[in-house]
């Protein structure tokens, strides 16, 4: 192995003992973590640190998913056999549910569920009474995650006030809330797209098969590439066409747009990813693309 090489594996190892010690502080100050699991590559490298953790016993807190409905069924079959074979506990709250139960209102079934699952969420951690939530979230996708600090303080309505959080001076986090609060937390913080990939590569961690290149029927619209399904159909003046494309990142499908690509495996990806001048979300999430404000006001909100 080459000095490079091993200089940057020491990077990654790193990070990785940086986030195992903010999930163990976690587990010491907090009673009832939950770790959020969307079956994105964030997510998936979240879920092996806190496996990570804890070894060789299992993790001592269950595993959330907000299902919009809304999702690509390569991520959801990726989901159920990730988490059955690791014996974890599955809890799935369901925005439709919310919809139907009348704690939201969908004017149009067709379109983003992204604000929708925000009241799914904050009704799942209140059922079940969880105090932390570990959230995949990196200050480098977009400027208002960048705010975030490690252990982000919500209200006991589920709020985010960035300029009430508590400063984390030499990696100290002050766990203490009241009844009622939570607090979300990003051991992934200081991390970069292009670390989660070495980090794939490292770990050789299974992902859902669209994050490689495969042939898939698209529209272009508004510069975006979505997928054609039943929730996305050509609009006037849209045509579709098979492209051979990957997805940067997983979400509703209805705004969750793929990229042009090759990259069939991890090592293509990474050569791809040191090359792009644009983020994940800020190429491919028709939701971050309209300004800094909505997603800092969705997040003031309850939102990830």
């Amino acid at each position: 192995m080459t000095s490079t090489r091993l200089a940057a594996v020491d990077e990654l190892r790193v990070l990785e003992a940086e986030a195992v010690h903010i999930i163990r502080e976690v587990a010491a100050e907090l009673e009832r973590p939950v770790v959020l699991f969307s079956g994105g590559k964030d997510s998936i490298v979240l879920l092996r640190l806190a496996e990570k953790a804890f070894a060789p016993v299992p993790i001592p807190f269950p595993v959330l998913h907000v299902d919009t409905g809304h999702n690509f069924p390569e991520v959801i079959e990726f989901r159920d056999r990730r988490i059955a074979d690791a014996g974890h506990e599955l809890i799935v709250a369901s925005v439709q549910e919310s919809i139907d139960q009348g704690r939201v209102r969908e004017d149009d079934p067709t379109a983003s569920r992204n604000k929708l699952q925000t009241r799914t969420l904050l009704d799942a951690l209140e059922a079940g009474r969880f105090d932390a939530a570990f959230g995949g979230g990196r200050r480098d996708e977009e400027r208002s995650r960048a705010k975030e600090r490690v252990f982000s303080f919500r209200d006991e309505f589920g709020q985010w006030e960035p300029r009430a959080q508590r400063a984390e001076p030499w990696n100290l986090y002050n766990g203490r809330i009241r009844r009622g609060e939570h607090i979300r937390v990003f051991p992934l913080s200081n991390w970069t797209e292009l670390d989660v990939w070495n980090y794939i590569a490292l770990e050789e961690l299974e992902l859902p098969s669209i994050y490689f290149a495969h042939e898939r029927e698209v529209i272009d619209r508004d510069g975006i590439l979505l997928a054609v399904s039943d929730l996305v159909q050509p609009r006037d003046g849209e045509r579709p066409e098979k492209l051979c494309v990957r997805y940067r990142t997983v979400g509703d499908l209805t705004i969750t747009g793929a990229v042009p690509s090759t990259a069939a495996d991890v090592a293509a990806v990474i050569e791809e990813v040191k090359v792009s001048e644009v983020s994940e979300r800020g190429q491919t999430r028709a939701d971050d693309r309209t300004s800094e404000a909505a997603m800092e006001d969705r997040k003031r909100e309850g939102y990830f």
